[in-house]
């Protein structure tokens, strides 16, 4: 049942990225991504009460957790309403987990578990994707900072929801750098008991 939600979470982000980037109400194309964001947290409650997590699972969920941010990110770069440097970022830093969970694998069956903070990243991102898809209130620049790929702190105007989007960013790289650190210990770990028996 919770792995039937999460595939209803993957079409559901598809119909959003048509319908936005064709130029729908933006009002019903956050409907739509709120709905599949929500319903992260319905499969994860339904899998739980009904004590049916499963290694699939585990699995399946942050993969389509990235799908349903990176759908968003790329939606936004499309119109023009996100600087390009968010998705490489994000882009790039799961390339890296994504090699190093295959190379902790070789040490270590069982899925690193997920971390606090990158359930922050997560929400923050989403929160920050799902207001800029609003694009409103749009803000005159700060001026705090004299480069062109940091909208809203620099003096282009932008909405707020981009210091949303920021903070996500900046959670997320927190976390990759926190993933790379256990899979070393993993490792390192692995091989120390190797080296012992």
């Amino acid at each position: 049942m919770a792995n039937a939600v999460t595939v209803c979470r993957i079409a559901l982000t598809l119909v959003f990225l048509w319908l936005f980037v064709t130029g729908a109400d933006r009002v019903l194309c956050l409907v739509i991504y709120a709905v599949a964001a929500l319903t992260d947290f319905v499969d994860g409650q339904i899998a739980r009460r009904t004590q049916t997590v499963s290694w699939f699972g585990k699995l399946l969920d942050p993969a389509v957790d990235r799908f349903l941010l990176f759908t968003g990110v790329l939606g936004l770069c499309i119109v023009g309403d996100l600087p390009v440097w968010v998705p490489v970022v994000l882009i790039g830093r799961d390339i890296v987990l994504a090699v190093g969970m295959a190379v902790v694998r070789r040490y270590r069956r069982r899925p690193v578990d997920v971390l606090y903070i990158g359930k922050v990243a997560t929400a923050l991102l989403l929160a920050g994707f799902s207001w800029l898809l609003l694009d409103m209130p749009v803000l005159p620049g700060f001026g705090l900072v004299d480069v062109p790929w940091l909208p809203l702190l620099n003096g282009q105007a932008a909405c707020p929801a981009i210091l949303v989007v920021y903070s996500g960013t900046v959670c997320s790289l927190i976390t990759g750098v926190l993933y790379v650190v256990e899979g070393l210990q993993i490792r390192s770990e692995a091989l120390e008991g190797d080296r012992t028996s």
